[in-house]
């Protein structure tokens, strides 16, 4: 450890130990300060476009996209950079052109094209689409190999080990396992098929920072969510070393890729060079002021937690950079229960699923029951018919039949009275119960955002609706039995609950709660989540309109 303890670096803090722990842990509080002095920064993983986007792209997406928008409508003011892309270099890529008879390049480009296609589709609102094949990027790159070499933290070494090229990753003996089951060894994590390899490379010095990523990890516990996944990333850093990692292949093995400067029998690793590219994002190496980094989340899967939350981190610090403030790492879409495979046939389309349920009911499909983020959750044909039947009746029919033309008839023949002077004397019975619950929406949708939580937030969204569609059905103002002034309660209140929940569904159902929104009248000023508060914000002339895309007819195993 002597020679880690003397390696010249522009952050010499993060690369000793207890010496300068204090000087660490005022490091380390700059960075996960939440400051929203600087824009937002969110990013998505960069998708590997070695075939067609499936579900667990478009799952991503749409969760990066609800705190992107979540983040717009808390913070108004504040800027919010979002970054999403492919990672086009590597051997799968190379592997997949040779198998199709084409360039890599050629394949890039098409394959590229069908994900920047997939989040125009579901609504994603990024601002920037990034290709690890445009020359900004390969510029950021060079510069952070040259970086890192002269502080002697890249070095030419020999590397003997396994390496999956389904995960593009190489494995030290104790993260490989040889079942009987399988013709070869598999990775632990992964169950990816792993090959000996044995080849001379250029090696990053990631044994240096166990320490200073450990300290890291240990005094930031909102680091990774779940926190499950930080919690075995500490139990792993303190009970085994971390091995210096191979940054190149040998260009005959690998020759997609970027070369590495002034070695060109060299290409670089493809993670060494993917995980650069949330830096290119933000115009690195420029260094201008106000930049958005470092990122505020980093949506990944489950699956790529080491690259995100070692070699990443290491890299940062080796250049004096702060760190991503979270790593969201979400759980997987299955098919009964098992891993979705092209072999086995049970891959699910997302375009095919936007478009015969529509894209506001996919997008509410996966972010309530894939907004929990800490188990594997099913892909499942029948449960998202089930969850877009949930939607479409709870908003888009509560809203028809609130602004139905007996109600607003019967409405209009009471003593005219404002929300606000309905709500100057307490209401009883079930409304009065839908008054409390809306009261506490926002800061309970509020909360759960804070806390990563998704699935949360859209719960008690829905759980207003609920009752508010249970107290209309109670108080039936439709009904000649009872006095017009039950309408005008009735409507008032449907009104605000509608205009309350629309502001608050704008992160997950952008499309139908912005037709909600302008149905109702609601000026484009009047909705922010300050708005979201009850008697925040007036109803200006309702209008008729349909909140949801016709979901096509399509039979549920054709899905």
């Amino acid at each position: 450890m002597l020679f880690c303890r003397q390696i010249p670096t522009r952050a010499p803090v993060y690369l000793t130990y207890r010496p300068r722990l204090p000087t660490l842990r005022r490091f380390l509080s700059t960075v996960t300060d939440t400051s929203a002095t600087k824009p937002f920064y969110i990013t998505t993983p960069i998708f590997y476009p070695n075939a067609v986007p499936h579900i667990g792209h478009l799952y991503s997406l749409v969760i990066a996209d609800i705190f992107a928008r979540f983040t717009r409508i808390s913070e108004p003011n504040r800027p919010v950079h979002f970054l999403t892309g492919t990672d086009e270099h590597g051997l799968k890529i190379q592997k997949a052109a040779k198998d199709r008879g084409i360039e890599p390049s050629l394949l890039c480009d098409a394959l590229s094209e069908q994900f920047r296609r997939l989040g125009t589709g579901a609504n994603i609102s990024n601002t920037v689409f990034l290709r690890t094949t445009e020359a900004r990027h390969r510029e950021a790159v060079e510069y952070v190999w040259r970086d890192l070499t002269a502080q002697d933290l890249i070095y030419k070494g020999t590397y003997s080990g396994w390496y999956s090229i389904s995960d593009e990753c190489f494995y030290t003996d104790s993260q490989v396992t040889h079942p009987p089951s399988s013709p070869t060894p598999i990775s632990i994590e992964t169950g990816s098929a792993v090959e000996w390899s044995s080849e001379s490379n250029y090696k990053f010095r990631l044994s240096c920072f166990r320490e200073p990523l450990l300290d890291y990890y240990t005094a930031n516990p909102n680091s990774i969510y779940p926190h499950a996944h930080r919690e075995r990333l500490i139990q792993s850093l303190k009970d085994e070393p971390l091995e210096d990692l191979s940054v190149s292949r040998p260009r005959e093995r690998l020759s997609w890729g970027i070369p590495v400067p002034g070695d060109p029998s060299h290409t670089m690793y493809v993670w060494f060079d993917a995980l650069t590219v949330y830096l290119t994002g933000v115009g690195f190496p420029a260094d201008r002021q106000g930049s958005p980094w470092p990122p505020n989340i980093q949506v990944i899967g489950k699956d790529i937690v080491r690259f995100h939350a070692l070699y990443l981190p290491a890299m940062l610090l080796a250049m004096g950079k702060p760190l991503s403030h979270t790593l969201l790492a979400h759980a997987h879409w299955t098919a009964q229960q098992r891993k979705m495979s092209k072999s086995i046939g049970n891959v699910a389309d997302p375009f095919d699923a936007m478009e015969l349920w529509g894209v506001d009911a996919v997008r509410f499909y996966m972010a309530r029951v894939g907004g929990r983020f800490k188990d594997d959750v099913d892909w499942s044909p029948e449960q998202l018919e089930k969850h877009a039947d949930e939607i479409r009746s709870l908003l888009g029919n509560f809203f028809l039949r609130i602004t139905s033309r007996t109600i607003r008839k019967r409405v209009a023949s009471a003593p005219q009275l404002t929300f606000a002077q309905l709500t100057d004397q307490p209401l009883g019975g079930p409304n009065g119960d839908v008054l409390s619950m809306l009261r506490t929406l926002k800061a309970r949708v509020e909360r759960c955002m804070e806390k990563f939580e998704v699935g949360e937030a859209l719960d008690a969204i829905i759980l207003v609706l609920r009752e508010a569609n249970g107290a209309l059905t109670h108080t039936a103002p439709w009904s000649p039995q009872n006095p017009p002034a039950v309408a005008q309660e009735s409507y008032l209140l449907s009104l605000e609950v509608l205009r309350v929940t629309g502001v608050c569904l704008q992160p997950f159902i952008p499309e139908a709660a912005r037709n909600l929104l302008d149905a109702l009248g609601v000026p484009e000023g009047e909705r922010s989540l300050d708005f979201a508060g009850v008697g925040k914000a007036d109803v200006g002339e309702v209008r008729g309109v349909k909140l949801f895309e016709e979901k096509k007819i399509a039979t549920l195993e054709s899905m």
